[in-house]
């Protein structure tokens, strides 16, 4: 789906004590070598990085061994306790194209080095690794497109001409394309492990890296002792299609638990109704507003249109808070788009170059679109909101144009190698938020049946990434890492959404 201070020497003050249970060896490096582990300083990020680094050095294609060796930033956070077990948990990023360093501070704000070392490494692309696969041409059409239409043509005529900028750039470096995929990305984890001499570890990857983590299992089952995976996103089934069921579950859960508060549904009668209405209306008839960003600044102009509104709702809390969604759409209702085009108006402010859209467009044009067309994607979307217009329909949740930036993109289809189910006894933890509109809380059960020794939970009235938001969350986490096969899952049935945020009704006031 993220202070500068300087960067921390591997051996330094700041690094992990001496109770700490990963000791990492230094490679030494020489030809032959599949990787090669080298310490070294931490990258200069916000929140300085509480432990040691280094980086792994591994061929960018590993079928092509005298080809070009790529470098990956490595951190390793030591555990909390002072006497830390000696199976470390290794993080596997979202995404794909999403900052694994920038993920520090919510990993250790949540306790997951509280027992053992957390190790995270840059994914191969992504902010951190050399090469870089950021697209700044992207980071800057996002930004002009919060005053866009946001599935008119000519919308998509920018991106791809922004994507097209941005692969001309990378394969004019060199950049083989084809080699940032899930497989690759999967054997250097397998890498790191023998790189830093690590006998048997954890590994805890959300979203995308959920994908990542089953297919890591699957294909590099050796050393792991236990598997948490967090808003799953099942590699046999990730597609483009697929969005739409995840987007139906999670926007109807919501509405759902409006609907279980009696609060919530006496002041807003009928939600399902009047969202079907709004992205009709704003479909047909956009809205174009000035607004003020949500954390300030100057105002910027924006467009509210159905497709927007969809995507407001799809991205999970980061651009409206679930427990606002029926308040906002009362509003909307009403005449006041302003908490969506608030919203709306936050993405004129990206952080150029921190999301690597380049890793993005490798995995997802290589993986997730072959094999579905445009037209089944549609039928998809007709299929989850009957009645809402098809030029919204027409494009996955969050992945708007991906046919068209594909075919710029150009990368070979690997759904042969990818799509396939893990099956395996490795004690396996799958947590789900049933508010999750980008990976619906279903998908967790779903890959359960292939995991006999997993134990799969859902949390109400939570999103995307369980673990940050959700202190049962965080105790299931923490319970499973020492008990793999018995974790205490207690907490989860004492659980109830929020309660909405309520507005004073002013047509009966």
């Amino acid at each position: 789906m993220a202070l500068v201070a300087a960067g921390l020497a591997f051996l330094g003050a700041v690094g992990p004590t001496p109770s700490s249970a990963v000791t990492p060896r230094l490679t030494v490096p020489h030809p032959g070598d599949p990787a090669q582990f080298v310490p070294g300083p931490c990258p200069q990020t916000p929140e300085p990085i509480p432990g040691r680094c280094g980086v792994l050095k591994v061929p960018e294609k590993r079928a092509h061994r005298g080809g070009r060796t790529i470098k990956l930033t490595v951190a390793i956070i030591p555990a909390t306790s002072t006497t830390p077990a000696e199976d470390p948990v290794v993080f596997m990023e979202g995404g794909p194209g999403g900052d694994a360093i920038g993920a520090i501070p919510f990993l250790v704000a949540s306790g997951v080095n509280r027992d053992r070392d957390l190790i995270v490494m840059t994914q191969r692309g992504g902010l951190y690794s050399q090469p870089n696969l950021a697209c700044p041409e992207i980071d800057r059409f996002y930004a002009d497109a919060v005053g866009l239409p946001y599935d008119a043509p000519s919308t998509g005529r920018l991106l791809v001409r922004a994507t097209k900028e941005c692969k001309d750039r990378l394969t004019t470096d060199g950049i083989e394309l084809s080699a940032y995929n899930t497989t690759e990305n999967a054997a250097d984890f397998a890498d790191l492990r023998k790189a830093l001499g690590i006998h048997r570890w954890n590994v805890y990857g959300y979203s995308y890296g959920t994908d990542l983590a089953l297919t890591y299992l699957r294909r590099h089952p050796q050393g792991i002792r236990s598997v948490a995976i967090d808003s799953v996103a099942p590699p046999q089934i990730v597609s483009l299609p697929w969005t739409w069921d995840s987007a139906q579950e999670g926007i109807g859960a919501i509405l759902a638990a409006c609907e279980a508060q009696p609060r919530c549904k006496s002041r807003y009668p009928d939600l399902p109704r009047t969202l079907t209405e709004q992205v009709r209306r704003l479909e047909a008839n956009p809205l174009t507003l000035t607004v003020e960003p949500p954390g300030g600044g100057n105002p910027v102009k924006v467009v509210l249109d159905g497709g927007a509104l969809v995507n407001l709702l799809v991205a999970d809390g980061a651009a409206l808070p679930a427990i606002d969604v029926p308040a906002a759409l009362d509003e909307l209702a009403r005449g006041n788009p302003e908490r969506f085009a608030r919203a709306r108006a936050g993405g004129a402010t990206p952080v150029i170059g921190e999301f690597a859209y380049g890793l993005t467009n490798s995995v997802a044009c290589a993986e997730w679109v072959p094999g579905y067309s445009e037209s089944d994607l549609l039928k998809a979307g007709r299929r989850a909101f009957p009645g809402w217009p098809d030029t919204v329909l027409a494009h996955a949740p969050q992945l708007p144009f991906q046919h068209d930036v594909c075919r710029v993109w150009n990368v070979p289809d690997r759904t042969a190698i990818q799509r396939v189910a893990t099956f395996s006894k490795v004690p396996t933890l799958i947590i789900s938020g049933t508010f999750d509109a980008k990976t619906g809380a279903r998908w967790g059960p779903y890959t359960s049946r292939t995991l006999p020794r997993s134990t799969a939970v859902q949390i109400p009235g939570i999103g995307h990434w369980v673990v940050p938001q959700s202190l049962c969350a965080q105790s299931v986490l923490s319970s499973f890492l020492t008990r793999p096969t018995a974790p205490d899952t207690g907490c989860v049935a004492r659980l109830a959404p929020k309660p909405f945020t309520i507005t004073p009704d002013l047509e009966t006031r």
